[in-house]
C-alpha cells in the first residue's frame, strides 16, 4: 500500500488519495483506538513487508519520515491531523515508533527514517534519541541537542537575550552554586544578586519542566500570591495568602508585564509561518475558560510585523522548526516570557493544513534530490488574503468612556493633630517632606514607623508626667489605637499626612489645642475608614456583569456565556480596554471588582486589581488633594457657614443666595430644612440620643458580643457616633457645618446595614442630615454658575482633556493586535475594535465633571429640547450616591462622508448611582436610555420597522450580522417623554430572559446590583457580611442622544482651555500618560495594561433588548433628538487614526 500500482501519473507533492500509508513501527495489537477513529490506516511492519514485495519498485523512491516521541503525544489529535495530510505528499511515508521500541530497544533495532520528528516530553530519553540521529544522520525537523537547553529556564532566556529578543527583565537566584545566590527579601520587594524586583513579580522554577510558577502581589493590593500550575481539569492557578519568597530551589524572579489579562501563544512552523492564538491569562483568576467542547478557549489573532521577526528569530534560535513560546504585549512592547519547543495548535483545520503542507514541502525539498524524485517547488501564493467586512449602514459602536464613583464604603473618618516632636519631624525627612512640604504615608513599613512613635510617646508620657512631650495624650492614644486595628497594616484602608507649618497650625476647630505654641511644626492628619464594603464589592461586580450588554451582542444569557457580545470582542482583541483608578483602595477595589463582573472572571480581588487597574494619580487626573482649596472654594465654604449659621428661617434671598441656579433638588432640602440653626440643634440631639442608646446596649451583656455589619463592634460605632457628636457642636455653641456630609454618611450607613438594631428616631436623623448634606454637598462645589466652573476646572481638567483625546483617537491604527480574517468564522466584523476607557474616582471629580457639562455650554437650552429637558433632569436628582455613572458613547456611520458632521455621533448618559432608603417616592423622572422618536413610536404602533430604532432588532441573536439596505435615520426631533411605568424594571438577575415588544419607545439601562435584596427599605432587616442589604442602582438616562464629534471636541477644547493655570497642569499629566515610554501601571513600571468596560443595560420586561441583534461593534443610532443650535453646529472634521 506504500506505493500506487498504476505509477505516478501525476507529479504534485500534495496528492489525495483513498488511504494514505501511514506506518507504525509496532505491533498490530498495540494499535491505537484514537487513531481508528480517524480513520487512518495504520500499518505493522510485517504489512510493510508485504507491501514492499509487492511493489518493490513503487517504494524504491519513498522518504521514510520518523517520529519518535512518547505515545500520548505521538498519537494525539493535533498530531494525526497533520500526519493523515503530510501521507498525502506521493512520495512520503511515515513510521511511528512505538513507545516500548523507544523506551526498550537499542537505537540500532529503531526503525530506520530519512527525516525525522522527534521532540522531548515528561519520561522521553532524549539521550537516545541523540544518540539514533548520530547513528543514522537523518534530516531533523527539530534539533535534539537544542531541546537540552529548552528544559532549563536559564539557557532559554540566555539565548533569548542573546539573539536581542526583548524578555522581561530578570535575575536568576542559583542555590546550586551559593556563590552566585544572594537573596534579600523585603515585605514588598526581592533582591536577587543585587537587582530589586518591586512587587508584583513573578517567580519560576528554572526547570521548564515545573510549571508551579508563582506571581507576588504588593501590600498594598491586599498581598499574597497567585500559583499558577499545569492544567488540573478547569483550574490553571489558585491565590494564596502567602506572601514570601521560596526558600528552597533554584529560581528566575522576573518583572510582573502588565498585560491585559490575556496571554498570545505563537506557533511556529518553519521561520515563515507563526501562527498566534490569545488566551485567558492564567493568573488572572486560573479559571481556564472551556467551550462546549471542552476545549479551551482560544481565539486566533494577527501578528504584528515585529512580533513575526520575533517568531522568526525564536524558531531559528532554538533551530525548532515546529515550535511555540509565549508572548506578552505590554506597554506597546511584546514580551517573550517562556519557550516550549515543539508544539502544535490544539484545534485548527486551517492550521493543519498549513502545517502539513510546509513540512511536506521542507522534506521534500531537501530530500527529493537525493532519492531522484522528481519535484519542484509549487508556485502558489500562501499569503492569507484579508477580506474587508462591511457592517451595512447601521451605525457602529466605537468608543465607550464612563466616569463612575465608588461602590458603597464604611464611614470615612479622619483625626487631625500638630505633632512637634523630633522624632516626627526625622521621619517627615526620611521620606522627602520637605521637597514638597507634604508627605503621604501608607505603605506598611511607614505607618509602622508612625505607630512606634506614637507608642514611645505614651510610654514616655506614662513614665514622667512632666516631660516635654507636647503631643495630646488622648490624641496619641487615638493614633495609635487606629493603626493598631485590623491586626496587620494595608495602605488600602489606612494612611497618615503630615503637612509641614512654618508657624504652626492657626486654631480652626474644636480639635485643636486652646494655646498656640510658636515654631515649625506638622500638621499630622490620620484617615482611617472608607474601605470598600461587601455590598460595594458586589454592586460593582454586577454593574460590570450587567455592563456588557451596552455592548453588540450581549444581551441573552450574556453572564453564562464567553463567547458573545462583549466577552468576544475582548478575547478576540477587539476590544481595546483600560481601567483607571484613583490611588484611594475603596476606589481600586471598585474597579477591580467591576472588571470582574464585566469580564466575567473569577477569584480574588488582588490579582484583577494588580493586572487590570492603572493607577490615574497622575496631576489630578483622578485623584484631588481635598486638604488643600482653591481660593473660590475657601469663600464658598465661608459664604456656606455664614448663610447655615442664621437662627432664623430661610427667607427669600437666602434662596437666591444659596440656590441661584433655582435648582428643584436644593429647594426642596431648603424646604424641609426652613431654619438651619434650630435643624442643627435637632440633628445635635438626635445625635446625643443615638449615642445613648449605644451606651446603654454596651451594659447589657446580651450585646457584649453583638457583630454589626464588617465585622464593627459596638465599641467602634460609639466611637464615631462620640466623636461626631464632640465635633459638631464647637465650644463656642455654633456648629461646624464640614461636619454635616459626616453624619449623613454615618447614618447612611448604619441605617443600611445596621438596621437590626432599631434604635429610635433614626429615620428622623437621616431625614435631617440628609436634607442638610443635600445643600452642603453640592454647593461646596461652587454655589453660582460661574463658582461651580471654576471649582470643576481645578479638579477635572485633566480628566477632561484625557477624554478629548479618548474620543479622537477613535480609529485603530493599523498596528493594533488584530483577529485573523481566516480564523474568524462567525465574527462578521473582525477588523473592528472598540475602545473603552473606564475612569473610577470619588464624589468631588463627579461633581466637579457633571458641573462643566452642564454649565460649560455644550449645549444653548434655549435652542435644544432635549438638553433643557435633561438639565432639569439634573436639577431634581439631589445626590451623586455611590456607583454614580457618567457615560459617552460614540458611534460611526462608514457610510457618510468623513468631513460630514453624521459621521460620528456622540450620546451622554447618566445614572445617579445606588438607591437610597427612601428614594422610590421622589425619584426624578428621566427619558430612559437611548429613547426612540415619536415617529419611531408610530410606526411601532402600525407593526413598521424604522432602522434608527432600536425595537426593530430582532431577539437574541449574538455577533451576526444585520444587512440594512437604508442608511439610518437620525431624526431631529424631540424624544417622547415615556410613561413612568415604561421602564420600570428595577432588578436585572442572570437568568432573566429577553422580552421583546413592539410598543416600547425608550430602552431603560438596569443596573442591578443585588442577587437577594434589590432594594433596601427603610424599616429593612439585618445587615451583615455578605449581600442581602445590597441597594440598586438606578438605570441609565440618556441626557443627549445626537451629539455631533466636533460639538463635543470644541467644547471640551474650550472649557479646558480657559484657565491657563489648569491648562499647563493638563499638559503635565498628559505628558505622562500619553508618552509611550512612560505611561505607568498601577504596579508596574511600565505603561498601564489595556483593560476594562462599560456599563450595563437595563430594560424593562415589556421591551426589546437591541443589542444582541447586532453584528459584533454595530448598533443603529437611536436617533431623535432637537436640533443642535446654530452656534454650535459647523463642518465637520475628520479626525486621523489612531489607537
Amino acid at each position: 500500500m506504500s506505493g500506487s500500482s498504476d505509477g505516478p501519473e501525476d507529479k504534485q507533492e500534495w496528492r489525495h488519495k483513498d488511504i494514505p500509508r501511514f506506518v507504525v513501527g509496532c505491533e498490530e495489537d498495540e494499535e491505537d483506538d484514537d487513531m481508528d477513529q480517524v480513520e487512518i490506516d495504520m500499518k505493522s511492519d510485517n504489512s510493510r513487508e508485504e507491501d514492499m514485495e509487492e511493489d518493490d519498485d513503487s517504494l524504491r523512491g519513498q522518504i521514510v519520515v520518523g517520529i519518535c516521541s512518547m505515545m500520548k503525544k505521538s498519537k494525539s489529535k493535533p498530531m494525526t491531523q497533520i500526519l493523515e495530510r503530510l501521507c498525502k505528499f506521493e512520495y512520503i511515508d511515515v513510521v511511528i515508533f512505538s513507545e516500548e521500541v523507544i523506551l526498550e530497544e537499542p537505537v540500532e533495532k529503531w526503525p530506520h527514517c530519512d527525516c525525522l520528528i522527534s521532540f522531548h516530553s515528561r519520561g522521553f530519553p532524549l539521550d537516545k534519541a541523540v544518540e539514533y540521529a548520530k547513528l543514522r544522520n537523518p534530516l531533523l525537523i527539530n534539533d535534539l541537542n537544542m531541546q537540552y537547553f529548552i528544559q532549563d529556564r536559564r539557557e532559554v532566556y540566555r539565548i533569548l537575550k542573546e539573539e536581542f529578543i526583548e524578555l522581561p527583565r530578570y535575575a536568576v537566584l542559583n542555590r546550586d552554586h551559593p556563590e552566585e545566590c544572594n537573596l534579600v527579601e523585603g515585605e514588598d520587594h526581592v533582591e536577587v544578586n543585587g537587582e530589586v524586583f518591586p512587587k508584583p513579580f513573578v517567580e519560576k522554577p528554572v526547570c521548564a519542566e515545573d510549571h508551579n510558577v508563582y506571581i507576588y502581589y504588593p501590600t498594598s493590593a491586599g498581598g499574597g500570591s497567585q500559583r499558577l500550575f499545569r492544567k488540573i481539569g478547569s483550574r490553571s492557578s489558585v491565590y494564596s495568602p502567602e506572601s514570601s519568597v521560596r526558600q528552597t530551589g533554584s529560581y528566575i524572579y522576573e518583572e510582573f508585564m502588565p498585560t491585559d489579562g490575556t496571554d498570545v501563544k505563537v506557533y511556529t512552523v518553519g521561520p515563515d509561518y507563526a501562527h498566534a492564538e490569545a488566551r485567558k491569562s492564567p493568573a488572572l483568576d486560573g479559571k481556564v475558560e472551556r467551550d462546549s467542547e471542552g476545549k479551551e478557549i482560544r481565539y486566533p489573532v494577527m501578528l504584528t510585523a515585529f512580533e513575526k521577526l520575533v517568531a522568526r528569530k525564536v524558531c531559528l534560535a532554538f533551530k525548532q522548526t515546529v515550535c511555540g513560546f509565549d508572548l506578552l504585549r505590554a506597554n506597546g512592547h511584546s514580551f517573550v516570557c517562556d519557550v516550549n519547543g515543539f508544539s502544535f495548535v490544539k484545534s485548527s483545520m486551517k492550521y493543519y493544513d498549513d502545517c502539513a503542507k510546509i513540512l511536506g514541502n521542507m522534506i521534500m525539498r531537501e530530500l527529493a534530490p537525493k532519492y531522484s524524485i522528481p519535484w519542484s517547488i509549487p508556485i502558489e501564493d500562501e499569503d492569507i488574503p484579508i477580506v474587508p467586512t462591511t457592517s451595512g449602514t447601521m451605525m457602529e459602536l466605537r468608543c465607550v468612556i464612563a466616569i463612575i464613583r465608588h461602590g458603597d464604603r464604611t464611614p470615612k473618618q479622619k483625626m487631625k493633630m500638630e505633632v512637634r516632636h523630633h522624632l516626627f519631624f526625622e521621619l517627615f525627612d526620611k521620606y522627602g517632606g520637605y521637597k514638597t512640604g507634604k508627605l503621604k504615608l501608607k505603605k506598611p513599613k511607614q505607618l509602622q514607623e508612625v505607630l512606634d512613635i506614637a507608642r514611645q510617646l505614651l510610654v514616655e508620657l506614662g513614665q514622667h508626667t512632666d516631660c516635654e512631650i507636647e503631643e495630646k495624650k488622648s490624641k496619641l492614644e487615638q493614633l495609635k489605637t487606629v493603626l493598631e486595628m485590623y491586626g496587620h497594616f494595608s495602605g488600602i484602608n489606612r494612611k497618615v499626612q503630615l503637612t509641614y507649618m512654618r508657624k504652626g497650625k492657626p486654631k480652626t476647630s474644636s480639635e485643636e489645642e486652646d494655646c498656640k505654641k510658636d515654631g515649625p511644626s506638622l500638621l499630622l492628619i490620620l484617615k482611617w475608614g472608607g474601605e470598600l464594603t461587601p455590598a460595594g464589592r458586589v454592586q460593582a461586580e454586577e454593574l460590570g456583569r450587567a455592563f456588557r450588554c451596552m455592548y453588540p451582542g450581549g444581551q441573552g444569557d450574556f453572564a453564562g456565556f464567553p463567547g458573545c457580545g462583549l466577552l468576544r470582542l475582548h478575547s478576540t482583541y477587539r476590544h481595546d480596554l483600560k481601567i483607571y483608578a484613583s490611588d484611594e483602595g475603596r476606589v481600586q477595589m471598585t474597579a477591580a471588582a467591576f472588571a470582574k463582573g464585566l469580564l466575567a472572571l473569577e477569584g480574588e480581588l488582588t490579582p484583577i486589581l494588580v493586572q487590570m487597574v492603572k493607577s490615574a494619580n497622575m496631576n489630578g487626573l483622578l485623584d484631588s488633594d481635598s486638604d488643600s482649596l482653591t481660593d473660590c472654594q475657601q469663600k464658598v465654604k465661608a459664604r456656606l457657614h455664614e448663610i447655615m449659621q442664621k437662627d432664623q428661617e430661610f427667607m427669600q434671598e437666602d434662596y437666591h443666595k444659596l440656590a441661584p441656579t433655582g435648582s428643584p433638588s436644593l429647594v426642596n432640602s431648603m424646604n424641609i430644612i426652613e431654619n438651619p440653626v434650630k435643624t442643627c440643634d435637632k440633628v445635635y440631639t438626635l445625635i446625643q440620643s443615638l449615642t445613648s442608646q449605644i451606651r446603654k446596649r454596651l451594659e447589657d451583656p446580651k450585646s457584649a458580643d453583638l457583630q454589626l455589619y464588617h465585622s464593627e463592634t459596638l465599641e467602634l460605632m460609639l466611637q464615631r457616633w462620640s466623636k461626631l457628636e464632640r465635633d459638631f457642636r464647637m465650644k463656642n455653641g455654633r456648629y461646624d457645618i464640614s461636619k454635616i456630609p459626616d453624619i449623613y454618611d454615618c447614618i447612611k450607613y448604619d441605617s443600611q446595614h445596621n438596621a437590626s438594631l432599631s434604635l429610635e428616631d433614626t429615620m428622623e436623623l437621616f431625614r435631617l442630615s440628609r436634607a442638610l448634606a443635600d445643600i452642603v454637598i453640592p454647593q461646596e462645589y461652587g454655589i453660582s454658575k460661574a463658582e461651580k466652573l471654576d471649582i470643576a476646572q481645578a479638579y477635572c481638567v485633566p480628566l477632561m482633556k484625557k477624554i478629548q483625546l479618548d474620543l479622537k483617537r477613535t480609529h485603530e491604527d493599523e498596528a493594533v493586535n488584530k483577529l485573523h480574517p481566516q480564523y474568524s468564522r462567525g465574527v462578521m466584523s473582525p477588523g473592528r475594535h472598540v475602545r473603552t476607557r473606564l475612569y473610577f474616582t470619588s464624589e468631588s471629580h463627579v461633581h466637579s465633571l457633571l458641573n462643566m457639562f452642564r454649565y460649560g455650554g455644550l449645549l444653548n437650552e434655549e435652542n435644544d429640547q432635549q438638553w433643557k429637558q435633561a438639565m432639569e433632569y439634573l436639577s431634581a436628582v439631589n445626590e451623586l450616591n455611590y456607583m454614580t455613572q457618567i457615560v459617552i458613547m460614540l458611534y460611526e456611520d462608514n457610510n457618510k462622508d468623513l468631513t460630514s458632521d453624521e459621521r460620528f455621533h456622540v450620546e451622554f448618559h447618566f445614572s445617579p448611582g445606588v438607591k437610597g432608603c427612601d428614594d422610590e417616592e421622589n425619584v426624578p423622572l428621566g427619558f430612559g436610555f437611548r429613547p426612540a422618536s415619536s415617529e419611531v413610536c408610530e410606526d411601532n404602533e402600525d407593526k413598521k420597522t424604522n432602522q434608527g430604532s432600536l425595537e426593530c432588532l430582532s431577539e437574541d441573536q449574538t455577533d451576526r450580522a444585520l444587512l440594512v439596505s437604508d442608511p439610518i435615520n437620525i431624526q431631529r426631533k424631540s424624544p417622547v417623554i415615556r410613561n413612568r411605568k415604561t421602564g420600570s424594571m428595577e432588578v436585572l438577575s442572570e437568568t432573566t430572559p429577553n422580552h421583546s415588544s413592539k410598543g416600547g419607545t425608550s430602552q431603560r439601562f438596569l443596573q442591578s446590583c443585588s442577587r437577594q435584596s434589590p432594594e433596601i427599605k427603610p424599616t429593612g432587616g439585618l445587615g451583615f457580611e455578605g449581600c442581602s442589604m445590597v441597594p440598586s442602582i438606578y438605570p441609565l438616562e440618556t441626557l443627549h442622544n445626537s451629539l455631533s464629534l466636533r460639538q463635543v471636541e470644541e467644547f471640551l477644547s474650550r472649557v479646558c482651555e480657559s484657565s491657563s493655570e489648569a491648562h499647563v497642569k493638563t499638559m503635565k499629566a498628559l505628558s505622562g500618560l500619553f508618552d509611550s515610554q512612560s505611561q505607568s501601571s498601577l504596579y508596574s513600571m511600565h505603561h498601564p495594561l489595556s483593560t476594562s468596560g462599560s456599563e450595563a443595560s437595563l430594560r424593562p420586561p415589556s421591551q426589546t433588548v437591541c443589542h444582541g441583534s447586532v453584528p459584533s461593534s454595530t448598533v443603529s443610532s437611536a436617533g431623535p433628538s432637537s436640533p443642535p443650535s446654530p452656534n454650535t453646529e459647523t463642518s465637520g472634521q475628520n479626525f486621523g487614526v489612531s489607537g
